[in-house]
């Protein structure tokens, strides 16, 4: 098998994939419908309620987060995904019935996000850490970064299908698609072969492991690089799910099927950084940087391209930057923590990645309302460049000063730093 697709080659990581790619399609159609039913059919435009029904969905992981990392050390993790899987499932239900009854009003769309949001918050850290039980430590990176092809391939489907739908029927199928996807990641994990795990040891209920993780991570230099780095861009950078929607109605005039050519367009972008991404041996910290530096300029850009075409045309590498970034992120954290913190390093990750959207999107949402949906790329844009050329200049710096010795080094918490330099 291709070194592109090695961890392929393990049955339970085949099985992980394919519900996962299911799963995925369902969610991208499900995020492109929530923006247009709160666009187009609850509001009248109002970007600020978009960036409210956003900030929602992400608002639990800023409390849920660290616990559920804990969570994620404690438990089984494959029986801790089922029990988030079926909840996201329910959600997405009720709001797709609501949909078809004509009965949704705004303040459903706010409950649902915010009880979707409970459920992903459970989710993500025990996702992403799963992916360390399904392979071995030498096919890792390739895991994560097919999790990502996997993620983006259905990011390709997921918008476009989307948008087709809602042209043709309306915003209620898109979100029963996704109530039925969830089954597909059910079905996977239920299917997988236990004897074939590499499970880490559960870490026993005690106390003060949140606070465990939190002073690990910050004994890190290379981690508090990442957090702060993924924070700034994560918050004021990746708000395309509702930009691009703002973008396509307000200054473009398009309709719901260009908006959801826009994700598709980007997601070319991400897939291509996805599996470029699965054929390097181990993250460095020049993608690192590169995707961060990379994704401000291009984001800078497409908010001035003066056609939808040229915007769209942007989509590509700001997709490409942004995944970049993201992965050599995701894949240096699994690399090299302790597995025995995974979880907690994770939740605190994803609390670091997704927390921040409650603040972001508001505030991106808002700048566009009062200001024009230029000024919501645009600043976000800004922002991502000025942290990723901060990020530059720590490790410039660190790097001048970095121990003589490989195992100082270590000792110190420059991890990332030496793999750049070698």
């Amino acid at each position: 098998m291709s070194t592109m697709f090695r961890a392929l080659k393990i049955p339970n990581y085949r099985l992980w994939t394919a519900g996962a790619l299911v799963s995925n399609i369902g969610t991208w159609m499900q995020r492109v419908a929530q923006d247009w039913l709160v666009l187009t059919i609850l509001t009248n435009h109002d970007g600020t309620a978009a960036g409210i029904t956003t900030g929602l969905q992400f608002l639990p992981i800023l409390f849920l987060g660290p616990f559920a990392g804990v969570l994620a050390d404690r438990m089984n993790k494959r029986k801790l995904l089922m029990i988030t899987q079926t909840a996201m499932g329910f959600f997405a239900l009720c709001l797709g019935l609501l949909v078809v009854t004509g009965t949704a009003e705004l303040w459903h769309v706010y409950v649902l996000a915010l009880g979707l949001g409970v459920a992903s918050a459970f989710d993500a850290p025990a996702r992403q850490a799963f992916v360390s039980e399904l392979v071995p430590a030498s096919d890792l990176p390739n895991a994560v970064a097919l999790n990502s092809a996997s993620f983006n391939l259905a990011r390709l489907a997921g918008p476009g299908v989307a948008g087709l739908l809602i042209a043709a029927f309306g915003t209620a199928p898109a979100f029963l698609i996704n109530a039925a996807s969830f089954a597909a990641v059910i079905f996977s994990l239920g299917k997988m072969r236990t004897e074939q795990f590499q499970p880490t040891k559960l870490v026993p209920r005690e106390k003060g492991q949140i606070r465990e993780g939190i002073v690990y991570v910050s004994k890190r230099p290379d981690l508090l690089l990442i957090f702060g780095l993924a924070f700034a861009i994560a918050t004021f950078g990746l708000n395309f799910q509702l930009t691009n929607a703002m973008m396509a109605t307000d200054v473009f005039g398009v309709g719901a099927g260009e908006f959801g050519l826009l994700g598709t367009i980007m997601a070319v972008g991400t897939l291509g950084g996805a599996l470029l991404a699965a054929r390097r041996a181990k993250p460095r910290l020049r993608y690192l940087l590169g995707g961060a530096i990379g994704f401000g300029l291009a984001a800078l850009i497409a908010s001035t391209m003066p056609t939808f075409f040229w915007y769209a045309v942007m989509m590509v590498p700001v997709g490409l930057a942004s995944l970049t970034f993201l992965n050599s992120a995701n894949t240096s954290i699994q690399l090299s923590v302790d597995p025995a913190y995974r979880g907690r390093v994770i939740g605190l990750y994803v609390v670091v990645v997704q927390g921040g959207t409650p603040i972001g999107a508001p505030l991106v949402g808002w700048l566009g309302t009062e200001f024009g949906a230029r000024w919501s790329v645009g600043s976000g844009a800004v922002i991502s460049l000025v942290a990723g050329l901060i990020a530059v200049a720590i490790v410039l710096y660190r790097r001048h000063r970095k121990p003589r010795t490989r195992a100082e080094a270590k000792r110190a918490g420059y991890r990332l730093v030496l793999a750049a330099a070698h």
